[in-house]
């Protein structure tokens, strides 16, 4: 079973939806027990980081997620999901995130150039990282296709871990990897039969 995290931040009707598309068994839930006994977890996340990270840790799942994924249990995060994996982040001052991927979080406006929108929102191909094995979440991917995305900040100082970006005017982080820890800064659910593809593999791990 697949365990969405519900604190309160992220579109997860969307999600839960997606999974079920797959056929996987899924469970929306806030419940510590519920992430201890499950297979897999999913850290969805829209909005600002600090609200976010704040409501998380009011409820005492941040613990549980760190405890669950130090025992080997696979995590993807979901967009601002994604960026809480990290130690750090910039968005409108500093705040500590999860610490599960070094690296930081940042705005992208610095680098990507005048004349392209904050946000990006749309959709990007993905391009494989030539330092690294491809991805497991991207098995079913050929590298190309493209995913949808809607953000204004981009994680940063993690080569190590990027497994795949996107062209707005920089080079983006689109995807992360460090052990049993994924993250996507696109959204899955939100991007069609390929984001399904996605789901499907990490499901499959």
């Amino acid at each position: 079973m697949i365990a969405i995290v519900d604190y309160g931040v992220g579109n997860l009707f969307s999600l839960k939806s997606s999974l079920g598309v797959i056929g996987t068994e899924v469970q929306v839930t806030g419940d510590a027990e519920v992430l201890r006994n499950c297979e897999k977890i999913i850290l969805p996340g829209v909005g600002a980081f600090e609200d976010a990270i704040n409501k998380l840790r009011a409820t005492g799942l941040d613990k549980v997620i760190i405890e669950e994924v130090e025992k080997g249990k696979p995590i993807l995060g979901i967009c601002l999901g994604m960026q809480m994996l990290f130690e750090k982040s910039y968005e409108y001052g500093e705040h500590k995130g999860l610490g599960l991927i070094e690296g930081r979080v940042k705005p992208i406006a610095p680098i990507i150039g005048e004349g392209l929108k904050v946000p990006h929102i749309g959709w990007n191909g993905l391009i494989f990282s030539k330092e690294k094995q491809k991805s497991v979440l991207f098995r079913y991917l050929k590298e190309g296709e493209c995913v949808y995305f809607v953000h204004s900040f981009a994680a940063m100082d993690c080569d190590h871990a990027v497994t795949a970006t996107a062209e707005y005017g920089a080079m983006l982080t689109a995807s992360v990897e460090r052990g049993n820890v994924y993250g996507t800064q696109f959204h899955p659910e939100k991007s069609g039969e390929v984001g399904l593809r996605i789901l499907k593999a990490f499901c499959e791990l």
